[in-house]
């Protein structure tokens, strides 16, 4: 394969990912638009999870900036395929 395939998509089908990512500290719910429209849930420890379905890695990458403008301290991020994995998650 040569330089001709630069553009070919590798995303074999569109599947939204589903993502749980936990920051330090708790998060004003007012901030949800920042986060591409994940879920904000204050968890016992002091810390922030945010949760729900991105639709590409750009928009990974688009919550991941805002953490790192904002300052915070990123914890974890977990990721899988499944719909509804995040709701039937338990919360550290």
């Amino acid at each position: 394969m040569g330089a001709d395939n630069v553009g070919v998509r590798l995303d074999h089908g569109a599947v939204d990912m589903h993502y749980r990512i936990r920051v330090q500290g708790h998060l004003d719910h007012s901030w949800q638009h920042r986060f591409e429209g994940l879920r904000i849930e204050h968890q016992d420890d002091g810390t922030t999870q945010l949760s729900g379905s991105l639709p590409d890695q750009a928009a990974l990458q688009g919550v991941l900036l805002q953490i790192i403008r904002l300052g915070l301290t990123l914890l974890s991020l977990e990721t899988s395929e499944a719909p509804g994995w995040d709701e039937r998650a338990e919360s550290p």
